[in-house]
């Protein structure tokens, strides 16, 4: 499987300038099974979750449906819905054919009152793809190794974050450490600017294999595209010779 990942700079509550820039960048992408944008890929990280919010079946949601179907590849990014009263940061992922999948992010990050207006997710999601077991989660979520613990029901992590300069290195560090505990591919689709809360983010996305090498990095302030080809094969091979989730400790989670 090969996929990509798109590290923009992500123009402030500006839907449309960033869309249609992101079209431009997927007509790029050439032969990928899945392009991954980061978290909030619409708006960048904005506080005004209501004002920004859209129906889970509104202009972001018809934008990647048409950018899957148009470009032969699955579309995934998350942005800001709302559902009734509730205001959620969803992960969506688009296939070619129209066929979708959400996972809605469960760990929200209270410091200074960032999400505190946003309702939380429950329920881990796995999505099969072209012969591959997907977890999609999203940025804080990286923190919390429980959560994205594998069960032995996914190959590849996806984690789509807008995580700042300021802690690069826990960024870099945690996605290395997924990779390995869990024996599985990983993949984090990262930011660079400054957004309007005077943030700043370096961006440095990175696909990372289940020994924990990088198999594709993006650069650190540099809008680019990065790409791997992911072995599936290869995966099962390992697992089997290096069986480690045979001892792995029992556990559930209490929701």
């Amino acid at each position: 499987m090969n996929i990509t990942i798109i590290q923009p700079d992500i123009k402030w509550e500006d839907k449309a300038f960033n869309l249609s820039k992101y079209e431009k960048l997927i007509s790029t992408a050439g032969n990928s099974d899945i392009v991954i944008l980061p978290e909030m890929f619409t708006t960048g990280f904005t506080p005004r979750s209501e004002e920004m919010s859209e129906a889970p079946r509104s202009w972001t949601f018809d934008w990647m449906i048409h950018a899957a179907e148009k470009y032969d590849t699955a579309v995934c990014g998350s942005y800001i819905v709302k559902t009734g009263k509730q205001v959620i940061n969803r992960c969506l992922f688009v296939s070619p054919g129209k066929k979708t999948w959400h996972y809605d992010k469960r760990h929200l990050f209270k410091l200074n009152n960032v999400e505190n207006n946003f309702t939380r997710g429950n329920r881990r999601v796995i999505i099969k793809f072209r012969g591959f077991r997907i977890c999609p989660n999203i940025c804080y979520d990286l923190r919390f190794p429980v959560w994205s613990r594998n069960r032995n029901d996914y190959d590849l992590l996806i984690n789509c974050a807008n995580w700042p300069e300021a802690r690069r290195d826990v960024w870099i560090t945690l996605l290395k450490a997924r990779a390995i505990e869990n024996m599985c591919y990983v993949a984090g689709a990262n930011r660079i600017g400054t957004d309007g809360m005077n943030v700043k983010y370096s961006g440095e996305s990175l696909i990372v294999s289940p020994r924990g090498s990088a198999l594709a990095s993006a650069g650190k302030n540099r809008e680019e595209s990065i790409s791997a080809s992911l072995n599936l094969a290869e995966l099962k091979s390992l697992r089997k010779k290096f069986p480690v989730h045979l001892d792995a400790d029992d556990f559930t989670i209490n929701l």
